[in-house]
């Protein structure tokens, strides 16, 4: 249909109209150059011309900001008034910065009632309009009314469940930690996800007292919801998280007995206990599957690990109760005869034997153990190559080290680009370390401190730093030849022995690099042997006299672990922690003391 003449008219009339409701690019850009240059009585004529045309909240903070800056309050108070006339829910956002002007202006009071007004919002307006709403509060650092808007629109939608992750951090920021995690824990249950629960909480409940909080608000919730599954497994992460298995222990237990888990989630629970080498508990877990779940796929992996548990918390307490060793030695045997030997048992045949050569003093029945068990699995070359190395291990204590580095260096030919190789690199150097042949065992360890495990590469590059520190002085490198052999008198359990030749060199080394080592070696061997008084007394010595050697915080941290563990002296442990943190503030101890003084004042429950 052709258009007439009149009705092109209109067309144009309407277009022009409609235009001149429109800020202009023109002007926008115009007010945002005033901007920058700060010439703020320009930018707000063009700022307020273009808002008496259509609704823009960039616009507004920046107009407020140049009044604010201006401070002509009186001409402001009149714009604000008159846009207040409209009755639009963005009526709602000339409200929030009308109370920012007022307050401004030193009038809280009046600033006030305008925030009320603005989240009161009588138009109607969505709950998406409250959550921008809030957005709007957080934008000028105002966070308790940025809450009080979500919490507005969840009134007019009746819905609790909106907004929580908002709220929460809200929460946070404004220190209502109780409300952030009554927020994470119900969005949690809402949508049964504990990984965004935990994601967020976990740096939060790194602080001790925040930790207390939300193990007793899990509590109150396990009590008033004893049927919601998700409280309890959270207390579960919050004790593993604290390295609190016993009391998760106790919470899985309760999971597994009253929702039939089959054990799975203990045997989980356990191994990661015994990875953070609390055998004690670990030992329960696994104790726990064996005897509940006697006829699963669980029972034979469980009993084996519960074994072992036990088997590594006897190696770490000194003295060496030698009944217990026995007793282990005995729960290998039974375990073997009960499932045979086979691809899944072998492991624990390594076990017997070290056990035999290492703390049963059996080196001989250790020998015919190992060379059975590679005759026994002569389908599996890394088996029999880590037996082969434990073999190496016992001929070294026997004193025939050419056995040893034949064995050794089988292993590292077989074995040669994986980790294995690596470590039968590095007992190769031990070896040649202990002969006194320093160059050759500093050559192969500089290879292995690139080595790909950590543990291979730390412990290579402490024995090439031990071997560098103390014979650069000694061009007869006697001090550390007289060192060495003693450190393999010690490794072959010649303790006596070790122990007067320490008395020997430390009388004959005592302004050498090595005698703090000699200190050191001494100490430990003490606490070993439960001679408690004179182990603290040596490392005391290294404390006093090689306050500036790389020892000295290692000595000082083992004397306080004494006084805390040992001789339950809190405030003499407290006061030592304390020290090595101002003495030693980059020591690699200095977290771990952290943490033990804390417990130790009373931080956590």
């Amino acid at each position: 249909m052709w258009i007439t003449l009149r009705n092109r008219f209109w067309i144009v009339l309407l277009i022009i109209l409609g235009t001149g409701n429109v800020w202009g690019q023109s002007d926008r850009e115009l007010a945002e150059e005033y901007l920058r240059k700060g010439e703020c009585d320009k930018a707000v004529v063009l700022f307020q011309k273009g808002l008496k045309k259509t609704f823009d909240k960039n616009a507004l903070r920046k107009y407020v900001a140049c009044q604010t800056k201006l401070k002509d309050w009186e001409e402001t108070e009149k714009f604000f008034k008159k846009q207040l006339r409209s009755k639009e829910s963005w009526t709602a956002f000339y409200e929030l910065y009308y109370g920012r002007i007022l307050e401004a202006a030193g009038k809280p009071e009046l600033a006030t009632e305008r925030y009320e007004a603005a989240i009161k919002n009588e138009w109607g307006a969505s709950p998406d309009f409250y959550k921008e709403l809030s957005d709007e509060f957080r934008e000028v650092q105002d966070n308790n009314n940025a809450v009080n808007a979500l919490l507005k629109g969840r009134e007019v939608a009746k819905n609790d469940a909106l907004f929580k992750m908002e709220l929460a951090q809200l929460y946070q920021i404004t220190d209502r930690s109780d409300l952030m995690i009554e927020e994470m824990l119900s969005l949690g249950v809402a949508i049964q996800n504990k990984e965004v629960v935990q994601n967020y909480l976990g740096d939060f409940l790194r602080d001790e007292k925040e930790q207390a909080k939300f193990e007793k608000i899990l509590y109150k919730k396990i009590q008033l919801n004893p049927n919601e599954v998700f409280y309890p497994e959270m207390l579960i992460w919050l004790y593993v998280q604290k390295k609190d298995f016993g009391r998760a222990f106790v919470q899985e237990k309760a999971l597994d007995r009253r929702l039939r888990f089959g054990g799975e989630r203990v045997f989980q629970l356990g191994k990661l206990t015994l990875e953070n080498r609390d055998f004690k508990n670990a030992v329960n877990m696994f104790d726990y599957v064996v005897k509940e779940y006697p006829r699963t796929q669980l029972y034979e992996i469980a009993r084996r690990y519960a074994i072992f548990s036990r088997e590594e918390q006897v190696k770490e307490t000194y003295p060496i109760n030698q009944p217990a060793v026995r007793r282990l030695i005995d729960d290998y045997k039974k375990y073997l005869a009960e499932l045979g030997t086979n691809a899944r048992t072998m492991e624990a045949v390594r076990s017997v034997a070290n056990l035999c050569a290492f703390y049963n003093n059996d080196k001989d029945t250790a020998i015919i153990v190992l060379t059975d068990a590679i005759r026994i699995a002569r389908n599996d070359p890394n088996f029999i190559d880590r037996c082969k190395l434990d073999l190496g291990n016992v001929y070294l204590l026997k004193n025939e080290p050419w056995e040893a580095t034949l064995l050794y260096s089988q292993v590292e030919k077989s074995q040669k680009d994986d980790a294995l190789g690596y470590e039968a690199k590095l007992r190769n150097a031990k070896l040649y370390y202990y002969k006194g042949d320093f160059a050759l065992s500093k050559e192969i360890l500089d290879i292995l401190k690139q080595a790909t495990t950590r543990e291979i590469a730390n412990d290579a590059n402490d024995l090439s730093l031990l071997i560098m520190d103390n014979t650069g002085l000694d061009s007869s490198e006697a001090a550390m030849r007289a060192y060495s052999a003693v450190e393999l008198l010690m490794y072959q359990n010649r303790i006596e022995e070790g122990l007067a030749d320490i008395e020997q060199l430390i009388a004959k080394y005592k302004d050498h690099p090595i005698a703090d080592e000699l200190y050191f070696m001494k100490a430990n061997t003490l606490l070993k042997l439960d001679d408690v008084d004179k182990a603290v007394e040596n490392y005391q010595k290294i404390v006093d006299n090689y306050q500036y050697d790389i020892l000295a915080d290692d000595a000082l941290f083992a004397i306080a672990k004494i006084m805390q563990e040992r001789k339950k002296e809190k405030e003499k442990a407290m006061d030592l922690y304390q020290l090595l943190l101002e003495k030693y503030p980059g020591s690699i101890f200095g977290t771990e003391a952290r943490k033990r003084y804390r417990q130790l004042r009373g931080d956590t429950i």
